[in-house]
């Protein structure tokens, strides 16, 4: 008999969103979270894909190791549970795929090396070069 996998619970897999997003933004490995946390880099990734749920004391094990406050890891999830939402609320786009970008290597590399860019023109002129490429691969 086959049991159907259960689906990680949508704000796990955005805290552990956020967790990758933060490891990625200090240069970090599994390897080396998961040695601050005596767990192996495998129990890292589980967290990291929502696999995995993340217990109070160890998300505040991984703000301190990460140097965030606790509430960073939940910053963009507020609708996420189902919870009542203001009116006209959920017409508002959702920011999980800026989450979901930054978290990615591609995402974080372009992001590091767009903020480098000191001229503010030339980095409009890129924003809009972006979204010309990007209406164009529309049709």
């Amino acid at each position: 008999m086959m049991v159907a996998k259960k689906a990680p619970n949508p704000i796990d897999k955005h805290v552990g969103s956020r967790v990758r997003m933060r490891r990625m933004m200090l240069s970090m490995s599994q390897e080396k979270l998961g040695d601050a946390l005596g767990l192996t880099f495998q129990q890292v990734q589980k967290y990291e894909k929502g696999t995995n749920r993340i217990g109070a004391s160890r998300l505040q094990q991984i703000s301190n190791i990460l140097q965030v406050p606790v509430e960073f890891f939940f910053e963009g999830a507020q609708h996420m549970a189902g919870g009542a939402r203001p009116e006209g609320a959920a017409d508002a786009p959702s920011p999980a795929y800026v989450a979901d970008f930054l978290a990615s290597a591609d995402g974080l590399a372009l992001t590091k090396a767009f903020m480098r860019i000191s001229d503010l023109k030339l980095r409009r002129r890129i924003v809009d070069l972006v979204e010309q490429i990007a209406t164009a691969d529309k049709h």
